[in-house]
């Protein structure tokens, strides 16, 4: 299966008809009336949140880390990770995320939804032993459906 199949087929598994109908309408509305900037700390809390209700046993290696977020991001049906490790920060390429199939919806939903993911991943990383001076944040992403995070010491 090509890239481009594999992108396809998480879509039609992603978008349920009503489950993500109306959590695109809850989360888009949320960004309409408060902003977007008021909006993210929320939607990174209920990124958190959902880290915390859903926990990853301890990994001994990138690769287990990868592939428990993978068992989990699966059972979402919201994608998939690649981790890339060096010895001084780690950065996370999520892919096919779950985008609304009107094109002009998806650059908005994209950032939002990468806060809650933002809070999803630092959640998992502390859990794993990551110090609170270790940082994670979106980077720039070259589509729709790929969020760049990096996890790296702010100081």
């Amino acid at each position: 299966m090509n890239d481009q199949q594999l992108l396809h087929y998480f879509q039609n598994q992603q978008a349920q008809p009503g489950w993500f109908s109306l959590i695109h309408i809850m989360i888009d509305s949320m960004v309409t009336n408060v902003g977007e900037a008021q909006s993210r700390p929320f939607l990174v809390q209920m990124g958190d949140k959902l880290g915390a209700r859903f926990p990853l046993t301890l990994a001994r290696t990138v690769g287990e880390l990868e592939e428990q977020i993978n068992v989990q991001l699966a059972a979402f049906n919201w994608g998939y990770i690649d981790i890339e490790a060096s010895e001084t920060a780690m950065q996370i390429r999520h892919m096919a995320l779950p985008v609304p199939a009107d094109e002009a919806q998806q650059a908005a939903w994209n950032s939002a939804f990468s806060a809650v993911l933002e809070g999803l991943y630092a959640r998992w990383l502390r859990d794993q032993g990551g110090k609170s001076h270790v940082s994670l944040w979106r980077e720039a992403s070259p589509s729709a459906t790929v969020v760049h995070f990096r996890y790296q010491n702010s100081r």
